[in-house]
């Protein structure tokens, strides 16, 4: 039995099935490579679902770690520490925004960005008790708390977890027509992504999000972005909302926040919404805390020089023109995406998308795949573009395509 098959074993185990991991296991990582057990190196396009934006083991980050853990980790939020507040401004002006709600997970923060939504609207806009409703779209991936799955519409995520959480309306995605008719005086919200990942990078109309930022405004509604996966330079732009030119009321970030060291989110918005809080009633012992402060300072630090937008702007620009070559071939029948971030789906007939997977992972290249015969493609915004070429390589290759390599 290999090193490999003998830690599988053992996971599968100890460990509940709560995922369908690729059968490959990672020792170390470098920029966009991973290195397994066996000493094989595989080209990781997939970046921790955008959690890896700056690679693995990123040095600026890692130096930012080390430093930070030799002088606090902890504090929880009983006492002030010396990283808290140049974090919540900082991150306050990279958006834009006001004030800060540090959490950890992504799931967190959007449960926080609910939270704070039916709090507004109670303290703020005067709706009735109990009464507060918010507006989400199909096919949307929010996280796996149980209220988040409540308005989830993915049948896999939210099987057997009933009874669900009210107060949620779900419209189509794209469609502002829908989105108006659904709302009422009692809406204290619209939760979107711009830019859906879990579904197979769903791209919008053109329009949708203006639309929306519109009957929202018109509405006295919050237009709160869940912008964990599509934010923080994954697009070409800092936020995914930019692309349309539109400031949303809040932003939830999570995933590159924390450079794939630490988990690190937040909800960022203007002083009316998150000043509707006050001590103890919404909080997190870990939220905030100085290693993820130091980690996040320096994320921002990094997104501030614009570096890494252009390089996916300008990298992501070469990789869906590469797709949309595939397209005219019948071996993929579309392709989706912006920035370093493509939503691909792969005919049925050269197999579903994690057979796709399993073959590209043979090849060297990791990926994972969505509903049926789609891969996601969301490579490292530090990676070398002949990398990218030869991971793109390895998927024409995997499609029977001639002189792929």
């Amino acid at each position: 039995m290999t090193a490999t098959e003998s830690l599988i074993a053992e996971t599968e185990a100890h460990s509940a099935h709560n995922y369908h991991p690729l059968p490959v296991v990672v020792a170390t990582a470098d920029g966009a490579w991973m290195t397994d057990v066996e000493g094989r190196r595989y080209l990781d396009l997939l970046a921790g679902y955008s959690a890896l934006n700056f690679g693995h083991g990123n040095r600026r980050l890692i130096e930012a770690a080390k430093a930070q853990l030799e002088r606090v980790t902890l504090t929880s939020r009983a006492f002030h520490h010396d990283r808290f507040a140049a974090f919540c401004a900082q991150l306050a002006e990279l958006c834009g925004m006001e004030m800060v709600l540090p959490m950890n997970t992504g799931g967190e923060a959007v449960e926080t960005a609910v939270k704070t939504a039916r709090k507004w609207g109670y303290r703020v806009k005067g709706v009735p008790a109990e009464m507060a409703k918010i507006v989400v779209a199909s096919g949307n991936f929010h996280g796996r708390t149980t209220t988040i799955i409540s308005f989830s519409t993915d049948l896999e995520a939210r099987a057997d977890y009933g009874p669900y959480t009210p107060g949620f309306e779900i419209v189509p995605y794209g469609d502002p027509t829908a989105m108006r008719e659904a709302m009422t005086e009692n809406t204290v919200a619209v939760l979107l992504e711009p830019i859906q990942g879990e579904s197979g990078v769903i791209v919008p109309p053109a329009g949708y999000l203006p639309a929306v930022r519109e009957l929202t405004r018109e509405r006295n509604v919050l237009f709160v972005a869940d912008e964990i996966q599509s934010g923080l330079g994954r697009t070409g732009r800092t936020f995914a909302c930019e692309h349309e030119g539109v400031v949303p009321d809040a932003y939830v970030l999570g995933k590159a926040l924390g450079g794939g060291i630490v988990p690190v989110s937040a909800v960022v918005s203007s002083a009316e919404v998150l000043g509707v809080f006050r001590p103890g009633e919404h909080g997190s012992t870990f939220g905030g805390n100085p290693l993820a402060c130091a980690v996040a300072l320096e994320v921002i630090a990094m997104l501030r020089s614009g570096e890494y937008q252009a390089r996916a702007r300008e990298l992501g620009e070469h990789l869906h023109r590469e797709l949309a070559a595939l397209t005219g071939t019948g071996r993929v029948t579309q392709v989706r995406g912006r920035g370093l971030w493509a939503g691909v789906d792969v005919h049925p007939r050269f197999g579903t998308g994690r057979e796709v997977s399993e073959k590209l992972m043979d090849r060297g290249v990791l990926v994972k795949d969505t509903h049926g015969s789609t891969i996601r493609i969301a490579p490292p915004l530090v990676i070398a573009k002949e990398d990218l070429d030869w991971g793109l390589a390895q998927l024409r290759a995997v499609l029977g395509m001639q002189g792929a390599e």
